[in-house]
């Protein structure tokens, strides 16, 4: 959305432009002309002072301030109606064919290879390639923000963009995409914005299960349909069929850490329907293929399948339909509740769908239908690579203080003593003598507590799963190698008889700076490398460790800690797999996908990338197929990039910079946060983290328990709550400070080298420069004038003061005079979002002050709708 002197986003300028007209002309048939009239006047007035009207800004706000209760929601409505289409334009705009020769994924990928060509043989790049592996774990955590149903109607927007674009069109067909435009928005404003009631674990599960089907099922063999062709370009050879360069993991209904509402049933029940879906896809494409396989030439091989039928490839994708059909019906069956015996022809692994599938391509290319074997089998069979018979690999995830007191009431009851109070050496020779005895631990007629057996519950139900249903166990707050015991004992009590890896997650600073020696002690177990087969995940945290020390603090942690584990694992001869727990946001250890990948450590990715992908991130990089493939493809050409051409390893000088700067600007951060006993007051009146709490987000409580201060409150709503009122504290408190320190001492100079050489710290700088291009301090002020106890606006004042000392910290090392100067994009982009975003700041404002004094269903509506509508216009929640 930038400046009317830049042509080459005419198209994008057009079609927000077109989309906010039809909302205009919706709004007057809705609201009348007068409603219409207003809405104008406050956009203008908002665009005067965003031109540095100060006058203007007054009256914004004296006009806010004196709305009409009735006139809140609908106001609200319609800017942050304009946002969200804005959004899709904005997102539209990346994958057009209009940028198809600057931002397209098959020149993503073709570039990445050119790259690396240059320093890498044939054989490496082939290597590189085939080595290639991207799992993305979907995660419900609460940031998704907008509904089912809309989501499906911005697709459909998305789509008329789309139409737009063709060539040839008769004026009956524009007239036809312009009335399904004004259709679709008329339907947006005449629809309730929000769920009326959270939504269950069940449900996020059935959402992230549609963003399968309606995007990557398809997305996937079109990804690697491009990679194929670059590869087969560079080296003159393609992909193997049985390559699996992506894979997709859930963490919907599974991830019990702080939700009591994700219970062993609730598992048991996700897992079935995730089975469900995905012989039901597998169901609609077999169909599809039956009514286009006529064809009566086939191989021996084919014909020896098929018996003595005429259309011997019918015949054979018949028998799968039906043995399909009969999978389904068992599936339902067990949904249902009913119990019921598992026929024969149940389809249970992956092979089963294979053989016949790929019988029918083989007899195809052997007979020279080569076309058809590439277009209509070929997908299929990369879909069910991908995707198995369970459609996603599901992760459980579980506090590590929730196994510890099985294992105190364990051994109470057996009167070992109180397995709490063990020291850890004690606690490892207990576990390990277990798992090597052949006895059974748990006492016959033990009777644990409903929260014990809750555990123990949900590890029976990883053992009674097939070996390809469940990815791994997380255990959150690892801190021990008996954490990680604790859960491989479980497992073997409760009958596992696979190897499901367990991973321990670190996420605080504390944990990430032991994290090395604590993985050094386990693999020094006797006998662990060969239970683990020499086989290692790790998860590294990033909300929680930047919530709990600053942002830079906590990415430098997790650099250093990812490095060591890459030392430790690669001496003790285990292969290593870094788990990234990332946000969306700065605050939560987010980045653009490329640039985060090309910041790890030399040799992190050696293991593939496996990253999460959370919340409002999954619909904004995976839920349109065109996106998707984009997205797969930005993760693939960074990988290549980093693994063969290793990014540089720190120079020892930056190294001792990093580790004073990561000192002091957790000092500040901590200073701020934790040892200013009016930080929290402060925090709960200047944002709207209280009533956060009333939007139906997600199945999991705010908290980890109830009360407390920072520290319980989880990283989403703490990040949530800062971009609301446009401090965007968690983003960037500490940081500047600790970077003035060392301009004050003369390292201007090695500052601008690491800036200029190293890619971890130029990504640290440029993200602190698109959030405080995203701040807004008179917005902040406003908040705190509206909302703020006299005694506590200082924190505030403060905290202001901070951040322009920052900016101009930020803009002395990377020698610029403003900032996101030189991305023009991005920069314009935010210009144009904030005459809309301004007016739904004041009204929150106002709003939240006059619901904590007295509120209705006006107020609390509108008040959501704030928060959804600054949320799509600062384009992130959580």
């Amino acid at each position: 959305m930038p400046h009317q002197s830049s042509t080459k986003y005419a198209s994008l300028r057009k079609n927000v432009s077109d989309l906010g007209r039809i909302l205009g002309e919706v709004i007057a048939l809705a609201e009348g002309d007068d409603f219409l009239a207003q809405i104008e006047k406050i956009r203008l007035l908002s665009k005067d002072s965003r031109s540095g009207s100060e006058d203007a800004f007054d009256q914004l706000q004296a006009l806010v301030s004196n709305l009409d209760e009735k006139q809140l929601v609908p106001v609200a409505r319609a800017f942050s109606q304009f946002l969200n289409l804005a959004n899709i334009a904005d997102q539209h705009f990346s994958i057009s064919r209009e940028m198809d020769n600057e931002l397209s994924a098959l020149l993503t990928l073709e570039k990445a290879v050119e790259e690396v060509s240059s320093n890498n043989d044939r054989a490496n790049i082939v290597k590189a390639i085939d080595e290639l592996s991207i799992e993305l774990v979907l995660t419900a955590h609460p940031t998704e923000i907008t509904r089912r149903s809309h989501i499906h109607k911005y697709a459909q927007i998305d789509q008329c963009l789309s139409d737009l674009e063709l060539d040839g069109r008769t004026e009956r067909e524009t007239l036809e995409i312009h009335n399904r435009l004004r259709n679709l928005i008329t339907q947006l404003w005449y629809s309730h914005d929000f769920r009326s009631e959270r939504p269950t674990p069940v449900d996020e599960a059935i959402w992230g299960f549609a963003v399968i089907e309606n995007s990557l099922w398809n997305a996937v063999p079109e990804f690697i349909r491009r990679l194929d062709k670059v590869k087969r370009d560079a080296t003159g050879e393609g992909i193997d069929l049985r390559a699996r360069p992506v894979k997709f993991t859930s963490w919907m209904g599974g991830d019990r850490d702080g939700n009591p509402n994700v219970t062993a049933k609730i598992t048991e029940r996700v897992l079935l329907l995730s089975r469900w879906k995905a012989i039901d896809l597998y169901h609609r494409a077999v169909n599809a293929l039956v009514e286009e396989m006529s064809m009566t030439v086939a191989n021996d091989e084919l014909k020896n399948m098929a018996g003595s039928a005429r259309e011997p490839y019918r015949a054979v994708l018949r028998n799968l339909r039906s043995r399909l059909a009969d999978t389904l019906k068992f599936l339902k069956a067990c949904l249902d509740g009913e119990k019921v015996s598992r026929p024969e022809s149940c389809i249970c692994h992956e092979q089963e769908l294979w053989v016949p599938i790929h019988a029918c391509y083989q007899s195809l290319i052997e007979c020279g239908m080569h076309s058809i074997a590439e277009q209509q089998l070929m997908g299929l069979l990369r879909q069910i690579r991908c995707f198995g018979v369970t459609l996603v690999q599901h992760d459980l995830r579980q506090e590590s203080g929730r196994h510890e007191e099985v294992f105190q009431a364990l051994t109470q009851a057996l009167s070992l003593g109180d397995y709490a109070t063990w020291e850890e050496d004690q606690k490892q020779t207990f576990l390990l003598a277990e798992l090597n005895s052949e006895r059974p631990l748990f006492p016959r007629n033990w009777q644990p507590s409903a929260d014990i057996q809750e555990v123990i519950d949900t590890c029976r139900v990883a053992a009674k799963q097939d070996p390809d249903v469940l990815a791994s166990y997380i255990i959150s707050m690892a801190r021990h190698p008996s954490d990680i015991l604790e859960v491989q004992l479980l497992l073997k009590e409760c009958g596992c008889n696979y190897q499901l890896p367990v991973a321990p997650l670190f996420e605080t600073l504390d944990d990430l700076r032991r994290a090395p020696s604590v993985i050094e002690r386990l693999l020094s177990v006797p006998g662990y490398k060969e239970l683990i087969e020499n086989r290692l995940l790790i998860m590294i945290g990033y909300s929680d460790s930047a919530k709990d020390a600053g942002v830079l603090a906590a990415s430098w942690a997790q650099y250093c800690a990812q490095e060591s584990l890459v030392q430790v694992c690669d001496k003790a001869g285990v292969h290593l797999t870094l788990f990234h727990g990332r946000g969306g946001t700065i605050g939560r250890g987010g980045a653009p996908a490329h640039d985060a990948l090309l910041s790890q450590p030399p040799g992190s990715l050696k293991g593939g990338l496996r990253v999460t992908e959370q919340g409002e991130m999954i619909r904004t990089k995976l839920g349109d197929k065109s996106i998707a493939v984009k997205t797969l493809a930005l993760y693939s050409a960074a990988i290549l990039r980093a693994n063969l051409c290793s990014p540089p390893k720190p120079e020892m000088a930056w190294r001792d910079i990093m580790n004073q700067l990561a000192d002091d600007s957790c000092e500040a951060y901590r200073d701020v946060v934790r040892v200013n006993p009016d930080f929290v007051p402060y925090f709960r009146q200047a944002t709207p983290e209280q009533e956060l709490a009333n939007l139906p987000l997600g199945s999991r409580p705010a908290r980890r328990k109830s009360g407390g201060g920072i520290e319980s409150l989880r990283a989403i709503p703490w990040i949530f709550a800062w971009s609301q009122n446009r401090l965007m504290l968690p983003a960037w408190l500490g940081a500047g400070i600790a970077l003035q320190k060392q301009l004050d001492a003369g390292k201007l100079e090695i500052l601008q080298e690491m800036a200029s050489k190293w890619p971890f710290f130029a990504t640290r700088l440029s993200m602190l420069e698109m959030v405080f291009a995203k701040a807004d301090l008179r917005l902040s002020k406003y908040y705190d004038d509206k909302l703020v106890e006299a005694d506590l606006k200082g924190i505030g004042q403060d905290l202001r003061i901070a951040v322009k000392n920052d900016i101009n910290t930020i803009l002395t090392i990377v020698g610029r005079k403003a900032l996101l100067e030189d991305q023009a994009w991005g920069r314009d982009s935010i210009e144009l979002r904030n005459i809309y975003t301004d007016p739904l700041n004041l009204l929150q404002a106002e709003l939240l002050k006059r619901s904590r004094h007295f509120t209705n269903r006006d107020i609390e509506d509108a008040i959501m709708v704030t928060i959804a509508g600054v949320a799509a216009g600062m384009r992130n929640t959580g």
